[in-house]
């Protein structure tokens, strides 16, 4: 790192803003595969992470000259091993990552290759790098051609080297992990390995008008990580997806055909780290979203406008004990106990997991709020 962030950074008036920067080790070159020797230098570029694995895209240099581009991946696989144990079976020190990258103005181009333990970083990871030919007149490293070949550690796979060719056109690249084609120690063949999909990932789309439409639902069951730099956004540019009873049992007695609202979903697999979406709800006077708890999951509500009555779970949030205590039909569940709140502009609503929430317009304008979802665990 260069010393000037050293000095920046030690201010004490500058300590917060240490949560911003990736750890120091981008910097420092450490525990990337080729600086088991001091001939190699890496120039990380662009840094995303999505859950579980992160993806690094930069140059790799030779002895002080610029030698390839480099893709690296690092996941740690939570989720897998989760889906793996279901079978009977652990996650060992090899999975498969398969990955597509989707390039401006060129065909996207995919492959699937292996990724080996760390325990230098504790997780699997593998760099993909356009060649792993010596350069003219030049040689590796004795302990870096070590780690490549074919589903190496370092490794070049030939249907990606047309997009990797220039890093900054590479935007999106979409991301799922299963487990080895072998099993370890034992040798034997996985026929039916478990996948990590991004949780069976859907997101939502405004393909038609009609409410609760099932084509509104996209599957796409992978990651998407994104390289744009930034947004600039209006949310009523986003067209809204209608809902019918969101949230809410056809038993539920407020189920009605008329119960539908809006959400425009301006942010979904653009987002980085846990963010699942961002988006605008728009809640018509006498609608209700339908009361639900959140699993593994947290929520956070902001009203921008209108007036209405959120319904949290008792005993949830400790400053609502004064409120009326109402029986509310949870999604899923069935009826509990809960507090009703007043909602305007400026509340927030704040669901952990395990926490119960909805709301309802009990006014006389559209009631309008944004929400965050991620997962937390």
């Amino acid at each position: 790192m260069e010393s000037i962030y050293n000095q920046i950074a030690s201010r004490p008036e500058n300590e917060i803003f240490k949560v911003v920067f990736f750890p120091d080790r981008i910097y420092h070159e450490q525990y990337l595969n080729a600086t088991v020797s001091e001939r190699y230098r890496y120039n990380i570029r662009e840094v995303r992470s999505k859950h579980d694995f992160t993806i690094l895209k930069g140059e790799v240099f030779l002895d002080g000259r610029y030698y390839c581009n480099v893709i690296r991946v690092e996941y740690r696989p939570s989720r897998l091993v989760e889906v793996a144990r279901q079978k009977g079976r652990f996650v060992k020190d090899q999975v498969i990552a398969w990955m597509r990258l989707n390039p401006l103005d060129q065909p996207s181009a995919e492959a699937q290759f292996k990724l080996h333990y760390c325990e230098w970083i504790d997780a699997h990871q593998a760099e993909i790098w356009t060649t792993l030919e010596p350069p003219a007149n030049g040689y590796h490293d004795i302990k870096v051609r070590a780690l490549m070949g074919k589903n190496a550690e370092i490794t070049r796979i030939k249907a990606l080297n047309p997009a990797l060719a220039d890093l900054n056109k590479i935007l999106e690249v979409e991301m799922a992990f299963r487990e080895n084609d072998k099993d370890i120690p034992f040798g034997y063949t996985i026929n039916d390995p478990s996948w990590d999909n991004n949780y069976l990932r859907s997101y939502e789309a405004p393909n038609v008008d009609e409410p609760s439409h099932g084509s509104n639902t996209v599957k796409v069951e992978n990651y998407s990580v994104n390289f744009q730099r930034g947004w600039y956004l209006q949310a009523e540019d986003t067209v809204h997806v209608k809902y019918r009873n969101a949230m809410m049992e056809n038993t539920n007695p407020e189920s009605d055909d008329d119960n539908v609202l809006a959400m425009r979903w301006i942010l979904q697999r653009e987002l980085g780290g846990n963010l699942v979406y961002f988006h605008q709800v728009e809640i018509d006077p006498g609608i209700v979203e339908g009361t639900h708890r959140h699993i593994g999951s947290e929520e956070l509500y902001y009203i921008v406008s209108g007036t209405g009555l959120a319904y949290m779970g008792e005993n949830d949030a400790p400053n609502t004990d004064a409120f009326p205590t109402v029986t509310r039909d949870i999604f899923g569940i069935g009826p509990k106990a809960c507090k009703e709140v007043p909602v305007r502009s400026g509340t927030v609503i704040y669901t952990k997991s395990g926490g119960i929430h909805g709301i309802r317009n009990n006014g006389d304008v559209p009631l309008v709020f944004v929400a965050f979802g991620y997962h937390c665990s």
